[in-house]
């Protein structure tokens, strides 16, 4: 992985937020943040999240954090809202703080009352002793941190400049424990999170995305050197089936469906995505989940598979077998919830075709394509941890809570700017 950083850009940034009466900092994290977002192998569609810590005129000490409902490669400086810093770091040795808690402890502490919620991982950022502290979920990063048993490869391919965090639901808990291995292990140059993704941090701007960078570029090097190749983002290059799509359409465009009103199915066919559709196994190794977390609020745990062939009936036969296994999964999970539980809808938002490709479902065509986009990486994610090792990520259970905790299905109800 090449790093974007350039210094005539980085300038132009800085001056432009000193034009705006803005902290030149400020200008540096919103420019880190585009080369960020604008590099799919690092994030998509409003994953990964990025801060800095400035002081304000007055000498309150503030974090800009990323806010829900932005992505990375178009952010702005109001993406970016402004945090006390102080009341923050005051939680770290307390008690647990609930979901709705936390999220009122943020707002209370945004300087502009009307700015969005800051991201769910805000304490964690908070938490790490540095200016500048960006998390991304790169493809090459997922198909390591899909491994089971990886503590000690981490280990050996990065030394103590990574520490290793078991996977933990995003949110307070992480931000607790990742913390508390952070100062297990003081000087280290970020964290290496299971099941999950990458945190890289520094003082400087530069030396926290060149981090990132090079310990992606590690992966892809690890990855190399197990004879698996890590394919880069691809353009669908393979001819839709339109008889396959229409009776798609017409089978998910019916009374009680998310799709009632319309379906959008944007078609994707890639080497990668043909290569894993092709798999005898492709759909026990769907079934196990998503590369990352917080996909599951866009694409559902699994995949609907049907055969490239399917008629009519096999594809209302795919449908109630998939609604069946849902409902299924749901009875079981929300039964040890603490808290009530409302089931989400049946279908699917991905329809793999055995050995052609794949569709992505939205109600409009930008829901559509963020799926797509999703399963392109997604699927190159999984034939790199397949061919290094077995694709391992997080289980049932966490899925489910991820998939149903309140924090994640707001973003969905968040305009994406």
């Amino acid at each position: 992985m090449k790093s974007r950083w350039n210094d005539e850009d980085a300038a132009r940034y800085m001056e432009a937020a000193r034009a705006a009466g803005q902290n030149e900092a400020l200008g540096l994290r919103i420019y880190t943040s585009r080369i960020i977002g604008g590099d799919p192998d690092l994030v998509l569609h409003g994953g990964g999240n990025t801060s800095v810590k400035v002081t304000a005129p007055d000498g309150t000490a503030l974090m800009h954090i990323k806010g829900s409902g932005w992505d990375l490669d178009t952010i702005e400086a109001p993406g970016l809202p402004a945090v006390r810093l102080a009341p923050l770091l005051g939680v770290r040795d307390g008690p647990k703080l609930s979901d709705p808690d936390m999220v009122a402890l943020l707002r209370a502490n945004l300087v502009e009352p009307d700015a969005p919620n800051p991201s769910v991982e805000a304490l964690l950022h908070a938490f790490l002793p540095f200016a500048h502290v960006d998390h991304t979920h790169a493809t090459a990063i997922l198909a390591l941190a899909d491994q089971p048993d990886m503590q000690g490869a981490v280990k050996r391919i990065y030394g103590e400049r990574l520490a290793y965090v078991p996977y933990v639901m995003p949110g307070f808990d992480l931000s607790i424990v990742a913390d508390r291995i952070y100062r297990d292990h003081p000087g280290c140059e970020g964290l290496w999170l299971e099941n999950h993704g990458l945190f890289t941090f520094a003082d400087d701007a530069r030396v926290s995305y060149e981090r990132m960078i090079e310990f992606v570029t590690m992966a892809e090097d690890e990855l190399a050197g197990a004879g698996v190749k890590l394919a880069g983002p691809q353009q669908s290059d393979g001819r839709e089936d339109t008889a396959l799509t229409a009776r798609l359409e017409k089978a998910l465009v019916r009374d009680g469906s998310p799709f009632a009103k319309g379906v959008v199915l944007d078609y994707r066919s890639t080497p990668a995505i043909r290569a894993h559709a092709g798999k005898e196994n492709v759909e026990a190794i769907g079934q196990r989940g998503t590369v990352t977390p917080d996909h599951v609020i866009r694409i559902k745990p699994w995949p609907m598979v049907i055969d490239a062939d399917a008629d009519d009936a096999a594809i209302d036969a795919a449908l109630a077998a998939y609604a069946e296994r849902y409902r299924a999964y749901f009875t079981r999970n929300a039964a040890r919830s603490n808290e009530p539980k409302r089931m989400l809808d049946l279908y699917p938002r991905v329809v793999l075709v055995k050995g052609l490709g794949l569709y992505a479902l939205g109600a409009t065509a930008k829901a559509a394509k963020i799926g797509g986009d999703l399963c392109e990486q997604a699927t190159r994610a999984i034939n790199a941890a397949e061919a290094y090792g077995r694709f391992t990520p997080i289980g049932e259970a966490d899925l489910f809570d991820m998939e149903y905790w309140s924090l994640e299905q707001a973003k969905l109800q968040v305009a994406v700017r």
